[in-house]
């Protein structure tokens, strides 16, 4: 059975040579922060983070709105702290195979890790086609294809800009946000 979903996957670009020219002290209160801020906004807007992966996460939202909304306020809230690091973000809406309920696999999954690896000179990127009915405040900029691994064709993308809107909802109260899985 899929499920429709928007799958949002996050990394901060340059942490390896970060952590090669820091303390190790450093380096676990960056990465700390960074958690602790993303999971804060994620209970704000109603997304859930499925995995941390080292300096990187996917996240989970019902709608898309609440991932791109999740994905631009991560980026404000992150611009001044990071100093040279960046934030890469790559989104993606479409059906998903939940697996052993607790894994995603599919193209929406595959497309945003590859949009995630793309994105570090755009910040968030966005198919375009997905980029028609966006929140307020925000706006789409089509950047032009991209040849990504996995996709036999090139896909039209998008940086997504502006500021997210400030009223946030809750935990969406859906059962795929609970532990454990339900369906």
């Amino acid at each position: 059975m899929r499920y429709p979903r928007t799958i949002i996957f996050v990394d901060l670009s340059g942490f390896t040579s970060f952590i090669q020219r820091t303390d190790d002290e450093q380096a676990k209160s960056m990465l700390k922060d960074f958690r602790e801020v993303s999971r804060d906004l994620a209970s704000e807007v109603g997304v859930r983070i499925d995995k941390f992966l080292g300096d990187g996460f996917m996240a989970i939202a019902l709608d898309q709105n609440a991932g791109i909304i999740f994905s631009l306020e991560l980026q404000r809230r992150f611009a001044e702290r990071l100093g040279e690091l960046q934030l890469r973000i790559g989104i993606t809406s479409g059906d998903i195979i939940l697996f052993e309920g607790e894994d995603y696999i599919g193209d929406a999954p595959n497309m945003a890790s590859r949009l995630c690896d793309e994105a570090a000179k755009y910040g968030v990127l966005i198919p375009t086609e997905q980029a028609r009915f966006l929140p307020e405040g925000i706006t789409s900029e089509p950047i032009g294809y991209l040849s990504l691994r996995g996709f036999e064709q090139p896909i039209h993308a998008s940086r997504l800009v502006g500021i997210a809107p400030t009223i946030f909802r809750n935990d969406t109260s859906e059962n795929w946000t609970r532990v454990p899985f339900a369906v």
